[in-house]
């Protein structure tokens, strides 16, 4: 056990290797040993990830609990916040991970990891027949995504913020968009262009996801202009994504308590269809809409 510098608030601490044992939380507020609420295939991915045919194939979902960030919207409070779940061995894992191959996952799709890393690199040796995704908020340490070198080989971070303003108000962090836009430069730098195979599935590559905040379009397009300043077309994809629905304590936050009007996104999705980004995707407003947040009972991962 070592002070914990994993993630980019580089805490110090010496987290306690289970729940409850002794040590002292970071940031995260995690033990070292995983806890994850839920592993099973799931199809709402973007197509290149979970396919576009809801009874076939499927990204193959491991949801890990505990976040590095606290962003006060989070769909997924119950897991990132509350750090619901169960804890699980590096053996279980790799176990996991087999199972939902064998259910036709086209990918694993490692949500939230990074706080559990000394744990996950040995589950993902030796490599899978599957890609590896990593599923990030993109505030990630380079120095940390380089443990990833040839482990994985799909890289999905959001790109929250360009104004540091807003990550320190609803994600709780400082240098969000420096700290982002380098550990995704670091990241294309492993995987390099994104490549499909003949089904439209990814193989490797990078997909920029990027949610619209109601009231901050404005932060959303700078975001998008640099995306496209930055890589070529067919170096990533980019995914624009509307559903946001007030949940966790954005309550609390009345500017952004409600959901995107359609004028909002469009006026988005128009700045994003006219920039040099040639590769990504869209949504449709019914995908704000909360029967799209899996349930988190333990579902794949209890024996």
């Amino acid at each position: 056990m070592e002070p914990c510098t994993l993630c980019p608030f580089a805490c110090g601490v010496v987290r306690p290797l289970h729940e409850g044992g002794p040590g002292q939380y970071g940031v995260c507020r995690c033990a070292m040993t995983p806890k994850a609420a839920r592993a099973a295939l799931h199809h709402w991915e973007e197509p290149c990830l979970s396919g576009e045919n809801p009874q076939k194939g499927g990204s193959g979902a491991v949801f890990f609990s505990g976040c590095t960030l606290h962003c006060v919207y989070c769909q997924n409070s119950e897991i990132s916040t509350e750090n619901h779940g169960w804890e699980v061995t590096a053996d279980r894992l790799r176990a996991i991970y087999q199972e939902l191959i064998d259910q036709g996952a086209y990918n694993i799709d490692l949500v939230t990891a990074t706080q559990y890393l000394p744990t996950i690199l040995p589950s993902l040796t030796p490599t899978l027949p599957v890609p590896v995704v990593y599923n990030t908020s993109g505030y990630e340490r380079v120095e940390t995504l380089r443990l990833l070198e040839g482990k994985v080989q799909i890289y999905l971070p959001d790109l929250k913020y360009h104004d540091d303003a807003l990550a320190q108000r609803y994600s709780r962090c400082k240098n969000y968009f420096a700290t982002a836009s380098k550990a995704i430069l670091e990241m294309f730098r492993q995987v390099g262009p994104y490549e499909l195979d003949e089904r439209g599935i990814m193989q490797k590559g990078v997909i920029i996801r990027h949610l619209i905040l109601p009231g901050h379009g404005e932060d959303s397009m700078r975001l998008i202009d640099w995306i496209a300043d930055t890589f070529s077309p067919g170096d990533v994809m980019v995914s624009l994504m509307r559903q946001f629905i007030p949940c966790g304590t954005a309550a609390q936050y009345p500017e952004i308590n409600r959901k995107l009007t359609d004028e909002e996104y469009e006026e988005v999705e128009l700045h994003f269809l006219e920039s040099r980004i040639e590769d990504g995707f869209i949504q449709e407003s019914p995908a704000a809409d909360d029967k799209f947040i899996p349930a988190f009972d333990g579902t794949g991962i209890l024996p």
